[in-house]
């Protein structure tokens, strides 16, 4: 009997949020109370940069034009290719997204075997995705206004506001995403301790403990 199976296994937990949400920030203070997190975007990035495991398919598929004199996916040729194709959208996605949901679950395996009794997958489009809502048992939302996800976005990455509002625009709406919640915490005028309060309240729920 391998250790996985010689314990209980950990709490599954989803983590979302709109962009500009406060959901990294979330995800940050869950791994400070023990949690486990397993970074969807992190493990994509990682998937796409130099020597990636994605490089060599996405090559195949699209051209050598996409990829950057560094080895990297060109992001911005990318972008701009599925913004016009929405098949080129569904090709890519094709390879990156097995590899990210099998790199999850060896990271999952990891963490459970190194004894972390909640496991958050913090995944930006995980409403969106129809796949991940049943490989967790809950699903956490952070929440906040349309305007203030805009401002805070303008502020920490110079966009205009025209390029924050294309960005939701390929998110699920605010209401499909409450829709969806077992639990929210709305994140919009509250200061860093009065979330890490509301993180540490919910914390037990999700297998954590606060001793």
């Amino acid at each position: 009997m391998n250790k996985s199976s010689a314990v209980a296994p950990a709490f599954r937990l989803g983590l979302t949020g709109g962009i500009g949400s406060g959901k990294s920030t979330v995800a940050t203070m869950m791994a400070e109370l023990g949690a486990a997190v397993l970074d969807a975007d992190a493990i994509s990035r990682a998937l796409t940069a130099p020597n990636g495991l994605a490089i060599a398919p996405i090559c195949d598929a699209f051209g050598a034009e996409f990829i950057a004199p560094t080895g990297a996916l060109d992001r911005d040729r990318m972008r701009a290719l599925v913004f016009a194709d929405p098949g080129a959208k569904q090709r890519l996605e094709a390879i990156i997204h097995p590899m990210v949901s099998q790199e999850t679950k060896r990271q999952a395996l990891a963490a459970q075997d190194a004894g972390h009794r909640c496991l958050v997958f913090d995944v930006p489009l995980l409403v969106e995705s129809g796949h991940w809502r049943q490989k967790v048992a809950q699903v956490l939302v952070v929440d906040c206004l349309p305007e203030t996800q805009i401002r805070r976005v303008m502020a920490r990455s110079a966009l205009t506001r025209e390029a924050v509002l294309a960005i939701m625009a390929a998110q699920a709406s605010r209401e499909v995403r409450l829709q969806a919640a077992d639990a929210v915490i709305f994140n919009d005028t509250m200061s860093l301790d009065d979330l890490a309060a509301e993180v540490r309240a919910l914390a037990p729920s999700f297998g954590l403990s606060l001793a």
